[in-house]
Parts: structure tokens; sequence; C-alpha cells
């Protein structure tokens, strides 16, 4: 019997604050966590440097592409444990002077960098108390990125994107979708794993969901719940609440089986 082609990966789950290198130990902690189990992939949550009750916090840590301490913190980490590492979202300078590009940067287990998805969708919602817009202080990105791993074709993408079917078409033929998410508590009880499984289900690959998850210093509430998922929608592992790391395997072979047992993929017949 030949032996399945397993991949372990991880989400990493945080509750960041306004504090950066508070939020960057945390983060190298689990991410070694992951590692030690065994995790070739390891991904963090959206926003993992700093989550602050002022959103112009963002301004102070901006960095420019390549430079900066959360990029050498990403590529030492990734370096380290010789690992591919998905880097959540990193404030990046951006065209216009009073926003921030909200960027999810992957390196591979040299410590370069390999891949930059700056994020398109912009989160707003507004209920009761809640209120947020994004587009105040984000300016968005315009290309949806993947890359090429050993084990297969990797979709990035941030929080907000989940809504959008469309947009994980436009990523071509993944193994596996790397989401990295803020999801607020209110929008996340409704909607959080709804949305995941049906993204696992309908691109048949394997869903990995990084997300902050927990009441934040700021008085902001996330709803967390970081998750790996199979091609057939089930939830192999998950985090519900805290920080944490959540840590699975992709099996090839079973992603190939659903593919031939339900070849849906290549039922397609509009391209929109």
């Amino acid at each position: 019997m030949n032996t399945p082609l397993m991949t372990r990966v991880a989400a990493v789950q945080m509750v960041s604050g306004p504090k950066v290198d508070e939020n960057l130990n945390e983060a190298a902690h689990w991410i070694a966590e992951a590692a030690r189990q065994g995790a070739k992939l390891v991904a963090l949550p959206e926003y993992f440097p700093l989550i602050s009750a002022d959103e112009s916090d963002k301004y102070a840590i901006r960095e420019a592409e390549g430079e900066g301490p959360i990029q050498r913190f990403l590529a030492g980490c990734a370096r380290r444990h010789g690992i591919w590492l998905i880097g959540g979202s990193v404030p990046l300078l951006a065209d216009a002077p009073d926003k921030v590009r909200n960027t999810c940067l992957a390196y591979g287990p040299d410590g370069a960098q390999v891949a930059r998805y700056d994020k398109i969708h912009l989160f707003a919602f507004a209920r009761g108390a809640e209120n947020y817009d994004e587009a105040r202080t984000i300016e968005a990105g315009s290309e949806p990125v993947a890359l090429d791993t050993p084990f297969g074709r990797v979709g990035l993408s941030i929080c907000y994107d989940l809504r959008f079917p469309e947009f994980f078409r436009a990523l071509g033929d993944l193994r596996l979708l790397v989401l990295g998410a803020a999801f607020t508590e209110t929008t996340g009880r409704a909607h959080w794993e709804l949305l995941l499984r049906a993204r696992a289900v309908e691109n048949q690959c394997y869903v990995l969901a990084s997300a902050q998850g927990g009441v934040h210093p700021s008085g902001r509430r996330t709803w967390g719940d970081s998750m790996l998922i199979d091609p057939w929608g089930h939830v192999i592992n998950r985090l519900a609440r805290g920080p944490g790391v959540v840590v699975g395997d992709m099996n090839e072979d079973y992603l190939v089986e659903v593919r031939q047992n339900l070849p849906a993929l290549g039922h397609r017949r509009l391209s929109c």
C-alpha cells in the first residue's frame, strides 16, 4: 500500500494588542510550537502585529516592502524553522500618504519573500454601536495572488475576501487556500464557518484560516475559531477562542479522490 502524501500545516490564533513587540513575541512562540509539531507551512492572522483602539496607529508602524522590523521578524522565523510562513497582514506604505496597504507577505524556508498580496476587499459594517470602514485608513490592492510550493499551489487571502467567491476562482487550481482574518464577533458568529466550508467545497481544496480570537485591550471582540478544512468541507481541527495554534495534515491523495469522485471543477460552464 502506498503511503499517502501528507503535508502538515498550522494556523496561529492571536488576540493582538497595541504593543508591536509583545505581539511579535507571541507570534514567535506559536510559530515555534507549530514547527515543533511538524508544520511545514504556518499562517498568522490578519493584523497580527497590531490591533489598537485608534486605527491610525497603523501609520506609525507601516513599512516599505523589504524593509522594517516586522518583515525582518517574518523572514527570520521562516528561516529559523525552515518553514513556509504566511504573514497574515502587515501595514505597508501606500500610494496615498494617509493610508496603508494591508498586505499578506509569504516567505520560503530560506527566509526569502516569495509573494505579496495587498487586500482587495475592504470591510465595512455598521449596526448599532459597531461601525467599521477599512477604506478610511487602507488603500485597496487590485491583483489576486497565489504561489507555487512543493506541496501545490497556495492561494492568499485576507478576511473580508472570504465573502467573494469569484476572487478565489481567479486564483486558479489550488491545493490550499490560506485566509488570515480578524472577523468581528458579530459577523463571525453568523457567517465565519459557513463561508470557510463553502470555499473549501466549491474549490475542492484545503482551507487554512488563522484568526484573531478574543477580547482585545482596545475592547474590540474578534470571533476566532481558526481551523483547517478538507476539500469535502469537513473541519479537521479548530480552536474556538484565545491564543494558540491549530495543526492538521493535508492529504493530497484524498484531495485527488474528492475531485475524481465529484469532478465539479471540470463541469464549470461560466468563467465569471
